[in-house]
């Protein structure tokens, strides 16, 4: 069987930095990079249920992004993934969550996979969106910010504790093939050693392209995305206030600032 565990290369702010000059962004060398930390946990959980296997189970680590995002990819092949696939087109640049999902959907079915794991969400963008657009672009079955996982290797069903308000925690039983999205803490995730990480490296990584996979070019990108950043602002300090009144007050205040910000 095999397993798909999709994975981000993230972006973390250093103490000083800089909005990039369009205003959609901020300004690259001011930036860090590496494996986004809720994927770490998803790609744990993979190379958990193939140790556990007594059939063949291979996990694949797959990715979308330009070149630099191999290292990430390099990471994955030294914590267990069996293979690694990178996605890029420069077609794809500026893609939202739900065009992600689309291509990310496309290599689901040329790899056919029993299971996809993602992380819950990103530790940039934070939009838990692209787990949940991939297993509606499947039309999979699916169960986001999974805690708990009991699932063998070739079983017709998982049993997922998924965590919702207020800590509350619930089992739900779902069909495989299934996406889910997985909630830090959910197992301990492993450093690579040092010869793993020799390994990984001479390893080769797949790369596709949107054709490879019979993904339109006005699928992804702007042109395919439903949403997109106009600009970016670094917020004022000392401007938090109470608005005091009553529910209708409050809302009429409130429309006033908001108004006054649109005006400014």
């Amino acid at each position: 069987m095999k397993i798909l565990v999709g994975v981000k290369r993230v972006a973390a702010l250093e103490d000083d930095f800089r909005i990039r000059a369009d205003g959609r962004d901020i300004d690259e060398e001011f930036l860090t990079h590496d494996l986004n930390e809720w994927d770490t946990f998803a790609l744990e959980q993979a190379v958990l249920i193939k140790e556990a296997a007594s059939t063949e189970v291979q996990v694949v680590a797959v990715t979308i992004g330009p070149g630099e995002c191999d290292e990430i990819l390099r990471a994955c092949l030294a914590k267990g993934a069996d293979r690694a696939v990178r996605v890029w087109d420069d077609a794809m640049a500026g893609s939202d969550p739900v065009a992600i999902a689309r291509v990310l959907a496309a290599v689901a079915r040329k790899e056919a996979p029993h299971l996809v794991l993602a992380g819950a969400q990103s530790s940039d963008h934070g939009h838990a969106t692209t787990g949940i657009a991939l297993a509606a672009a499947l039309d999979w079955p699916h169960v986001a910010v999974v805690t708990g996982l009991k699932y063998g290797a070739g079983e017709a069903q998982a049993t997922a504790t998924r965590e919702l308000e207020a800590g509350v925690l619930q089992d739900v039983e779902l069909a495989v093939p299934a996406v889910l999205t997985i909630q830090l803490g959910i197992n301990k995730p492993r450093y690579a050693s040092l010869r793993a990480i020799k390994q990984a490296a001479a390893k080769p990584i797949e790369v596709l392209g949107l054709g490879e996979l019979a993904v339109a070019s006005a699928q992804v990108g702007v042109a395919g995305s439903a949403s997109r950043v106009r600009r970016m602002v670094v917020p004022d300090k000392g401007r938090a206030q109470m608005i005091e009144g009553t529910a209708q007050q409050k809302a009429e205040r409130l429309a006033q600032i908001i108004r006054e910000y649109k005006a400014a």
